[in-house]
């Protein structure tokens, strides 16, 4: 015995229906690497070293008129780092660092995402580095250009949270525990703001 009701169901109908009923999420934007920075600033013995990632991704839903719908998803390859020292470049990717044989990216995936003025928004997520995962809220200004939308902030890092400096790289009196965390992401298909 067949169903009327469950045979209108099928082919064009059943397509039209999970469309409708799918969430309206905004076109994914896309990211423009040329003219994005991960940066980063540490201190080993009290003098600043400063670094960046040459290889990340984002991948970002973001309807600046419904922030809370945003889904955004940053990852980062670790051997990509750039400090301007070769040597201390295959330093940092050894296991007492960033492991990253078997650690390859860091991650940050937002959980939530509100507005706190005029193109701000604080993006709460989480943070994955060495298979460590910390919570964090991050602050981002956006600001829009030429169809591009630039989303910048920063953050402060604790490494041992993360593991990154181990045995005797764990002591924070040769290299600080903070380590100053700034980004500019440019991207495209954002809304107006």
């Amino acid at each position: 015995m067949t169903f009327p009701a469950a045979s209108l169901l099928t082919g064009p109908l059943l397509a039209a229906a999970l469309v409708a009923a799918a969430p309206a999420w905004a076109q994914p934007a896309k990211l423009v690497p040329a003219q994005s920075e991960i940066q980063f600033t540490s201190r080993q013995m009290g003098v600043p070293v400063d670094g960046k990632f040459r290889k990340f991704d984002a991948q970002v839903d973001f309807d600046p008129k419904k922030p809370e719908t945003a889904r955004i998803a940053l990852s980062i390859d670790l051997a990509s780092i750039n400090l301007g020292a070769p040597e201390s470049e295959a330093e940092v990717v050894k296991p007492l660092w960033f492991n990253v044989a078997k650690f390859p990216q860091a991650s940050f995936t937002s959980t939530g995402v509100k507005a706190t003025g005029p193109g701000k928004f604080d993006v709460t997520g989480k943070l994955n580095i060495k298979g460590n995962v910390r919570d964090m809220t991050v602050p981002v200004v956006l600001t829009q250009a030429g169809g591009a939308t630039t989303a910048t902030g920063g953050f402060v890092l604790k490494r041992a949270d993360f593991k990154i400096g181990e045995g005797e790289w764990a002591d924070t009196s040769m290299v600080a525990n903070d380590v100053q965390v700034k980004f500019k992401l440019q991207l495209t298909g954002i809304g107006a703001l």
